[in-house]
């Protein structure tokens, strides 16, 4: 797939409302994945696998796998396939050789976690939104970048619409949420600005220095933007 040279402002989304992080998971909170979390070996086996597949399908493009090609959709295909074992007929189907981060190892009790996802009403679904991501499948960390570890999730809340990121460490990947042939600034009318990696299927790069200075104040991950929900983590990782 041809890769173009560098991407636009965010466009997949509108202004409103202010989001209200109280309504998360938190650590008071029982969790949807109690029965299945995850110990600490495992929640960085699964943070290690999430940034590889999040990082791969920026390098190579989306997985045909991949459905539902958006914001959340990026996070719950880097979660699906990090836990999923990584047999030789899987690196072959994906087209990887060589060292690969170690297996997660779920154990019988926490097959659950292959099930999907729970839903705004408490369903269990393989899709659901970003905000039911965050509501019902997450817990809130805080607005500081300190806070966050590889796999945790920046959200904003732009009232009609929300918009989550993965944190990758170092940098930060997501998916505009819009399909390849409709660029954010072929449906804004805004000129890139020449700050941010950008591909024509949709997902892109951006290092958190680029995004704290973001024209667009609403992007910015501050404690002082009202747009910005904070940092959270999935609710069946452990640390």
């Amino acid at each position: 797939m041809k890769r173009r040279g560098f991407l636009g402002a965010l466009g997949c989304l509108s202004l409103s409302a202010v989001w209200r992080p109280a309504t998360a998971l938190d650590a008071g909170h029982p969790t949807p994945f109690a029965g299945a979390l995850l110990d600490g070996v495992q929640s960085d086996r699964c943070r290690a696998w999430m940034s590889f597949i999040a990082a791969d399908q920026i390098r190579r493009g989306p997985s045909p796998r991949w459905f539902h090609r958006d914001c959340a959709g990026l996070a719950r295909f880097a979660v699906a396939e990090a836990l999923r074992p990584h047999d030789l007929r899987w690196r072959r189907a994906n087209g990887f050789s060589g060292r690969l981060p170690p297996e997660v190892e779920l154990r019988p009790e926490q097959a659950s976690l292959l099930n999907g996802w729970t839903t705004l009403t408490g369903d269990q679904q393989a899709f659901v939104t970003a905000l039911a991501l965050i509501q019902k499948n997450s817990r809130w960390l805080g607005r500081e970048s300190a806070m966050a570890r590889p796999g945790d999730l920046l959200f904003f809340d732009q009232g009609d619409d929300q918009h989550l990121m993965i944190w990758m460490g170092s940098w930060i990947a997501y998916h505009t949420g819009q399909p390849p042939a409709a660029t954010p600034e072929q449906g804004s009318g805004r000129r890139r600005p020449a700050a941010e990696t950008v591909y024509d299927h949709g997902l892109r790069a951006v290092t958190p220095a680029q995004l704290l200075q973001w024209k667009d104040t609403r992007w910015r991950p501050r404690d002082d933007n009202p747009n910005f929900a904070g940092y959270y983590r999935l609710a069946f990782l452990s640390r």
